[in-house]
């Protein structure tokens, strides 16, 4: 249920008001002393329900102008003499929601059949306009339509105001993302290329003279290809301007396949029936599968890994499973990728349990429930 600023439902206001006028009006019917007759009675009704149907001035302001306009001429030509105050306020609201035709048009017939109705009832021309009194409710017409108009104006330049810092927000966003990427780019490739040539080129002399390649040197070479590569993929997001679509779970078996050619015996597992699932889901469950592989291959040692992804109705479930060294008695050192996962899984309320098995080997289970990230 919508609110005002004072925080009061605005259901409540238009009832409030809209009573306010319905008693306001019968009262005012009240004081002209007419008898307790059928026709006197429906002059009541029609005034209680021109005030009454303001409360859907906001859903409908065209109903509502039409029916406060009937009900007000309805009552003047069963002899009410009372101002028609719904009809105003429904000039307002119309006006206010941008009903600008439709709202002349209204006021002009009403205008109009006001001193119709008047010479009905068998006065003169000169009792009709008296009656009526036509340049008053002109003036308040207008009044009521300046005050409509004026405020959607004032609503309207508020809603472009917002707009446009929503817009100044992102761009400035974009900027900084982009002045980021930059920097990696210029501080962080140039080294990271030396690395790795360097490395490539220190196992490639000993291989050919048919010496031993040290293990550090090996991993060296790795570290640097794998770093190049993630430094790539960040290059990218920073990039990212949201008009290509990021990678997700339909990626992931490019990602088992990545780690087949690095000599990995990967396997993949989808489970339950697929369903569509909230983007950061998406996202998320790509980036754990992508960081266990990684892992996998800078440390495990392992020979075979598992990806399974099972689809449930409120959650998506990813297992990596490694027969690598570790060993239910070694404790798994919470390096940065193992960091970021447990950041985005929390983010998204799920839970992430990364750990040795019991028989050999590292495991990383994450649920993601797909309701509250939606």
């Amino acid at each position: 249920m919508s609110t005002g600023r004072s925080g009061v439902p605005a259901a409540v206001k238009d009832w409030a008001i809209a009573v306010c006028v319905a008693a306001t009006l019968v009262v005012a019917g009240l004081s002209e002393n007419h008898a307790a007759t059928g026709i006197d009675f429906l002059g009541y009704a029609l005034l209680a329900v021109g005030g009454l149907a303001l409360v859907a001035r906001r859903r409908a302001p065209v109903p509502v102008l039409i029916v406060t306009g009937l009900c007000a001429v309805g009552h003047q030509a069963v002899g009410f003499d009372v101002p028609a105050v719904a009809f105003l306020f429904a000039v307002y609201a119309a006006v206010r929601a941008g009903h600008r035709v439709a709202t002349v048009v209204a006021a002009v017939v009403m205008l109009a059949a006001l001193p119709l109705v008047a010479l009905a009832q068998a006065m003169s021309v000169g009792e009709a306009l008296a009656r009526s009194r036509g340049a008053l409710e002109l003036a308040w017409l207008v009044a009521a339509g300046a005050a409509g108009e004026a405020l959607r104006q004032a609503e309207r330049r508020a809603d472009e105001a917002e707009r446009t810092r929503e817009e100044t927000a992102r761009r400035r966003a974009d900027e900084e993302r982009l002045h980021i990427a930059r920097e990696l780019h210029d501080s962080l490739t140039h080294q990271i290329s030396i690395i790795k040539v360097q490395a490539g080129v220190a196992v490639h002399l000993a291989r050919k003279r048919g010496e031993q390649v040290p293990e550090a040197l090996l991993a060296i070479d790795e570290a640097g290809r794998e770093a190049a590569r993630e430094l790539r993929a960040t290059l990218e997001a920073l990039r990212d301007d949201g008009k290509s679509p990021p990678h997700g779970l339909a990626h992931v078996p490019e990602l088992v396949e990545r780690a087949r050619t690095t000599g990995l015996d990967a396997t993949l597992t989808i489970g339950g029936q697929r369903h569509d699932v909230p983007a950061a889901v998406d996202r998320t469950a790509y980036r754990i599968v992508q960081e266990s592989l990684t892992n996998i291959a800078r440390h495990a040692a392992a020979a075979t890994a598992s990806v399974r992804i099972d689809y449930r109705p409120d959650a998506l479930a990813i297992r990596v499973d490694d027969d690598g060294k570790a060993t239910p008695g070694t404790a798994a050192t919470p390096g940065v990728g193992l960091l970021g996962m447990r950041e985005r899984v929390a983010a998204l309320g799920g839970r992430l349990r990364a750990e040795p098995r019991s028989e050999g080997g590292f495991t990383v289970h994450a649920e993601l429930p797909v309701d509250r990230a939606s």
